[in-house]
Formats: structure tokens, sequence, C-alpha cells
């Protein structure tokens, strides 16, 4: 029987690939250079694969060491939640966190689970509005931590995901083919929204806004019925509709980002607890696809590698 991995090695292993430095990693690890590499020599060895090659100045992962790292951080998160369970300092208290619909469905999921198995004692109390109004709530003190979509006029944030923002359409009609484009977007301060109408006035094309709403679920309701195009995030895509690109006559969009905001709390251990959950959530959680197959594959969504959604792929319906 094989000897299990050693998760020192595994941690620092992880630090170098987010750092993309040997250097950097053992500063994080509080090692000497030597005996990081002395660590990832020996890891190399009990996989059996190269981990690393060479990138000008940083160190990149090859693609059986890309392939480790999801397992790494699955380790590590499962190491730190069994310490956690039989911990009697366990974290307890309230904690309020806010996040637009958007991401509520396709996010809170994992990272309710995640959490409340690491810190049972602590009672999660969840608000969903728009980024606008999450922001609001943060400076006055209504809520501890908040996952936003970035805005660098808005406040900042730690960009925790990016993805890319998308044009999309009901895989069922050819709304997008009209003269007059109907629209749905959310209120006028919302930056997709913004984004949506520079990118059609520099193209030039006719379009009206048809369904305005801060809610999520109206949105998609718009879109898959046929009755308006807009545009959605990729963890917001549902069956049934249809991604829009340039051969459809639809400009490219800028990235979404999303971050997450922290209020003044008196419980920051709770607050920095919860943050490093949805970070490690968010990096784990794929993209609800496949480019493979064009299916959702919900039995491994937690796991799977980053697909990224083309244009003209139709989501199939419920």
């Amino acid at each position: 029987m094989k000897a299990p991995l050693d998760l020192d090695q595994l941690q620092t292993f992880i630090s170098i690939a987010d750092t993309g430095s040997f250097t950097r990693a053992a500063e994080e690890v509080h090692r000497t250079q030597s005996a990081v590499s002395m660590q990832m020599r020996r890891l190399e060895e009990r996989i059996g694969k190269p981990l690393f090659e060479k990138d000008g100045r940083t160190n990149r992962l090859t693609e059986e060491g890309d392939k480790l790292l999801s397992y790494a951080r699955r380790l590590l998160y499962l190491n730190r939640e069994t310490l956690a369970a039989f911990d009697d300092r366990r974290l307890e208290g309230t904690i309020r966190i806010g996040t637009p619909d958007d991401y509520a469905d396709r996010f809170l999921p994992e990272i309710m689970a995640r959490f409340t198995r690491s810190n049972p004692r602590v009672e999660l109390t969840v608000i969903c509005e728009p980024t606008p109004g999450l922001v609001e709530h943060i400076k006055r003190g209504n809520l501890d931590l908040a996952l936003v979509t970035h805005n660098d006029t808005r406040g900042q944030s730690e960009v925790v995901r990016r993805e890319p923002l998308l044009w999309v359409t009901s895989a069922n009609h050819a709304t997008h083919e009209q003269q007059t484009l109907p629209m749905a977007f959310g209120r006028p301060n919302c930056i997709w929204r913004r984004a949506a109408v520079d990118v059609l006035d520099q193209q030039n094309r006719d379009y009206r806004i048809l369904f305005t709403s801060f809610s999520a679920t109206v949105i998609t309701a718009a879109v898959l019925s046929g009755l308006a195009i807009s545009v959605l995030p990729e963890c917001a895509l549902r069956p049934g509709m249809r991604v829009l690109g340039e051969a459809d006559g639809f400009g490219a969009l800028p990235d979404c980002r999303i971050g997450i905001m922290r209020g003044q709390t008196s419980r920051p251990e709770i607050v920095d607890a919860l943050a490093r959950h949805i970070s490690e959530s968010l990096d784990n959680i794929s993209v609800p696809i496949s480019e493979e197959t064009g299916t959702f594959d919900f039995a491994a969504l937690a796991f799977a590698k980053m697909r990224r959604t083309k244009p003209n792929q139709i989501l199939p319906g419920w």
C-alpha cells in the first residue's frame, strides 16, 4: 500500500501555484527556498509526474500539476474541516451575509454547506439584493460580509472569481434576429446593463429595453420565454438558454468580476472564516455546462475543471 500524501507538501505546492514563484511561496509557508524545492522534488517523486515547468521567470503548472491542484485544495480543506469538528473553541455567533440573487442559486449551496459543516454553531443571516444595495448595507453596518459584482468606482472588494459576461437568448426562439432587439436588464445603475448598452450603441444596433428588474428570476424568465435578450455571467446561465457571439452580431463584453466586501464587525474571526470558505468554494465551483457535450453535469459541478461557454452553445431545457 502506498504511503499517503504529505499535507505540508501539498500546502507548499498550492502556495507555489498561487504565487507562481518558489521564493514567494517559501515566504508564505515560512521555509527556506531550498527546503521548498526539496519538498516539491519529493512530491513529484511521490506522484511520479513532473508538476512544474519554467515559463520565463515564473513556474507554471504542467497538465499533471494542474490536475493535482484541485485535489490538493480539497485535501487541505477536508483536513481543516476535520480538525474544526473536534475543536472545543469552535466559532459561535451570528454573521450577516448578502449576495445578489444572480449568484445565490449558483454559489450559496456550496458556500453554506462548507461553512456550516466546519462551524455548526454559527448562525447565518442571508439577504439577497443587487450589489449597489449591498454596498450601502456594508457602509451602514447592516452586513458583515457581502459577495458583490466588483466595480472599481463603487468601492473596493477582494476579487475572488472572474467570469465572462455573455449575451443570452432563448434556445427555442429567434429573438436575437429581430430588427429592433428587445432587451431585459437590471436597473439603470447595473454595470452589466451599462456594458451591454455601450456595446449596442457602438455597433449602432437598434434596441429597446422591454424589461427592467433587479430580480435575476425576472430577467431569466424574460429570456427563456423568448421575450427578450439579456447579458448574464457564466454562473447565471440556465437550461434552455443560447449564448450569442460575434457571429450573431453581438460584440464582446467585459468580464464579470465577483468580489468580497467586509463590513465593520465585532467578530472578525467569523468573517475571516466565512471569507475563506467563499474563496475556496468559488475556486472549486465549475461552469454549469460541459463544453464537450453541451449538457449540464450536476454530479461533476463541485470539482470539475473550469470549462468556458462558447458562442452559439445551447443549454438543454429543463
